[in-house]
Parts: structure tokens; C-alpha cells; sequence
């Protein structure tokens, strides 16, 4: 069994850190509430290609944040979905949301509880609901972790039959590549130890002063999240690596088509983000 390494607060620093964000994040240009209230759908286009239609059908998203892309799913046609965080704050400010959307508890509900702990807090939020048929996972949450095999036996269990996971992420190599031109390889891939970081700010505001800024994060590599996924008895059906990101990850990236950040015409690409769907039979 693979063991990683961190501090033993590393839950109490990461909700402290995020629930302090959430009216930061809500007031940001980044996120644009008034512009989601409007269009109700942040759905990326290759999220909706990958995933396929879910009309009719149970959706989980776990770390759902201020629940955007819960809700979206459910303006594409999900009969239900749950969205799971464990910042309190972020999951009111979903709920008053999908309220002022006017999309009931019937259709989607948010529970606020640790994603290692989401098989039962779920089946208390939605206990008609055994599993989904889609337990989505957004982009941007794995780092939070300290153990992806814990969370892949997690998520693989509220996996109805016959339905999928899916999981839309950053690369984990852009973790090990220079901050200025990602083409130079300046940290090391394989490490499993904590990283702890507290700068303020967050990535919707640089310049946001803010108070809790101890965060503490993970990588994992590829092979680490796949395997986790077949361990837990998902068989991966594909596995996309993507030449875009959603922002500036590296000081060489320019914004193009679609709002993605690529390396520019005629430089070397490296893979910048992965999207991986996994089935139970």
C-alpha cells in the first residue's frame, strides 16, 4: 500500500483555507454568478462529449465547491443529483443557489461532509438513492487528498451497475515542471509528500487579502489514479490527455479558442490535463 506523507491538520488548514474563499469566490469575476444564473451551465464542451447525455439519469458530484457544475447537470437533464463538499459554507451557498434557480430538493440536494466519508452521508441526504449512475468528479480536487486509493474505493462503491465514474483533472506532470515555460522538468514526479503552501490570495484574486492561507496538498501520479480506479473494480474505458488548461498555469501559455490556455503554435506540447471515465459492469 502506498503511504504519503503530511501534517496532521491538513484537513482542519484545507477547510479553514476553503470556507474563507467561498464568498471570495462567489464575488469573483471567475465564476460569475450572475452570468450562471443566466446561462445555468458551465459544462465544459469536452466534459459534455466524454460524459454523453444525462438525461434521466443520477449524477454524484463529489468536492462540488459552490455546486456550478452540480447544477449545470442538472439544467442538462440529470433527474437528481447530490453534490458533496466539506466546507459548509460553500455547500449553503449551493443550496441557495439551486433556490434561487428554482430547482427544489427533489431534483438536487448538497451535503456537506468529507469526501472520505461521502458513502454515508449520501445515503442520509438521498436514502432512496443506493448509487448513480454517474458520480462525477470536477476538476482541480485530487491535490486535496492524501490518499487516491481511498477515495477511488469511495467513489467506485456509489457507482450504481451499469454506470460510470468520471474524472476530468489537472496533469499531474505539470506539477514537475518549471512554473515559467512548463517545458523543463524541475521537480520531482514521484514525490509523495505533502506540499505545503501559505500564500495568500486565491486563484479567482491574487491580490484577495485573506487570513487562512495554510493549504496542504498531494500529487498522484497517472498510474496511481488509474490503478486505484481497477483496484476498486472499475474498468477504465478511456483515458484522454489534454494539451489545454482552464488558466495560466505556465507564464508561456496563451489563451485560446474556447477560453483554454495552450502553449503557443510550434512549441513542444506536454500534456496539461487528463479526463478518464471508468465503469462498474
Amino acid at each position: 500500500m502506498l503511504t504519503h506523507t503530511g501534517p496532521e491538520d491538513w484537513r482542519a488548514a484545507n477547510r479553514a483555507m476553503w470556507d474563507e474563499r467561498v464568498p471570495i469566490h462567489l464575488a469573483s469575476d471567475y465564476y460569475d454568478q450572475d452570468g450562471f444564473r443566466r446561462s445555468r451551465d458551465v459544462i465544459r464542451d469536452f466534459e459534455v462529449a466524454e460524459v454523453g447525455d444525462v438525461t434521466g439519469r443520477t449524477l454524484l458530484h463529489l468536492q462540488c465547491h459552490i455546486g456550478q457544475d452540480t447544477l449545470s447537470w442538472a439544467h442538462r437533464g440529470a433527474a437528481r443529483v447530490v453534490g458533496l463538499d466539506f466546507s459548509e459554507p460553500a455547500i449553503e451557498a449551493a443550496r441557495a443557489t439551486a433556490a434561487e434557480l428554482g430547482i427544489g430538493t427533489d431534483r438536487a440536494a448538497f451535503v456537506a461532509a468529507d469526501v472520505y466519508d461521502a458513502a454515508e452521508a449520501v445515503a442520509a441526504c438521498a436514502p432512496d438513492i443506493p448509487a448513480y449512475d454517474v458520480v462525477y468528479t470536477g476538476i482541480g480536487s485530487l491535490c486535496w487528498l492524501p490518499d487516491v486509493r481511498r477515495w477511488a474505493e469511495t467513489a467506485a462503491s456509489l457507482v450504481a451497475p451499469g454506470g460510470f465514474l468520471y474524472l476530468a483533472e489537472f496533469h499531474p506532470i505539470t506539477d514537475a515542471l518549471d512554473d515559467e515555460s512548463g517545458s523543463r522538468i524541475a521537480h520531482d514526479y514521484f514525490s509523495r509528500d505533502a506540499w505545503i503552501d501559505e500564500s495568500p490570495g486565491t486563484y479567482t484574486d491574487f491580490e484577495a487579502p485573506t487570513v487562512n492561507n495554510r493549504r496542504v496538498e498531494w500529487q498522484h501520479t497517472l498510474g496511481d489514479v488509474v490503478s486505484a480506479l481497477a483496484a476498486a473494480g472499475l474498468r477504465v474505458d478511456f483515458l484522454h490527455e489534454h494539451d489545454m488548461t482552464l488558466f495560466q498555469r505556465f507564464g508561456s501559455l496563451e489563451r485560446g479558442d474556447g477560453g483554454y490556455y495552450r502553449q503557443p503554435a510550434g512549441r513542444p506540447r506536454v500534456p496539461l490535463m487528463y479526463s478518464l471515465k471508468a465503469s462498474r459492469p
